[in-house]
């Protein structure tokens, strides 16, 4: 945790103060090893960041005077398009985009995806916001990605992408076409990512129709955990 999150219920006086409880508190104890006087970097969801002066310590809460003075960094100029993965890789995903801040995902049904993903626990609006919650702290973020979900491929394709990839650069990995993927682009960027094995013939071809790009990023073939950020960074 290189940032402690704060939230607006946190607040005990006049947005000067808050008291953290649970896990936060837990991490200034047992991580930070804080003591009264110490100083900590704090972020308030969807505002600004600053620093928290540890005022009180007991074994349930934690206290700290806070001074918000700094934006967060700029969000990723991407939307990022992802066929639903596995619920043990989707927490991992998750949490690296939103650390590498990106603010719009798009989780998709395709072809080759397990209809009971659809149906694991993991897809909770909570757990959900808990992975982009640890993304953010890691780093130092405060704006909280959103996240869709869209079951059915080819309404979404044919009715929703035009929308969202107007204005942008709109990508697809697809490991068999022989165009590179882009480096350090300087505009922003729609990136669809398919489920492990990629996404169908049929689907390239209605993602291409659309408008989409097919790029490769080497010979070597990624897990869909290590494709995204491998991806995000070489774009950015």
């Amino acid at each position: 945790m290189n940032l402690i999150l704060l939230f607006q219920d946190d607040f005990v006086k006049d947005r000067q103060r808050v008291c953290l409880r649970g896990r936060r508190h837990e991490h200034v104890l047992d991580v930070h090893r804080a003591s009264v006087g110490d100083r900590l970097f704090v972020g308030l969801l969807n505002d600004k960041m600053g620093t928290g002066m540890v005022t009180r310590i007991d074994k349930d809460a934690v206290e700290m005077d806070i001074v918000l003075d700094r934006d967060p960094p700029p969000p990723l100029d991407a939307t990022l398009i992802l066929a639903l993965p596995r619920p043990i890789v989707l927490k991992r995903i998750l949490l690296s985009a939103s650390s590498m801040g990106a603010k719009q995902i798009f989780l998709i049904h395709s072809r080759r995806v397990e209809k009971s993903y659809w149906n694991s626990p993991i897809l909770d609006e909570e757990r959900i916001r808990e992975q982009l919650i640890l993304g953010l702290e890691q780093a130092r973020d405060t704006i909280m990605p959103e996240v869709w979900f869209r079951q059915k491929f080819k309404p979404f394709v044919e009715d929703e992408l035009p929308g969202i990839i107007k204005g942008t650069l709109p990508l697809v990995a697809h490991p068999e076409t022989s165009e590179p993927c882009p480096r350090q682009i300087n505009r922003p960027v729609t990136l669809a990512i398919g489920p492990e094995g990629g996404f169908i013939p049929y689907e390239i071809e209605l993602l291409e129709d659309t408008g989409f790009i097919s790029v490769n990023i080497g010979e070597r073939i990624l897990r869909v955990e290590t494709a995204v950020p491998v991806l995000l960074s070489k774009l950015f």
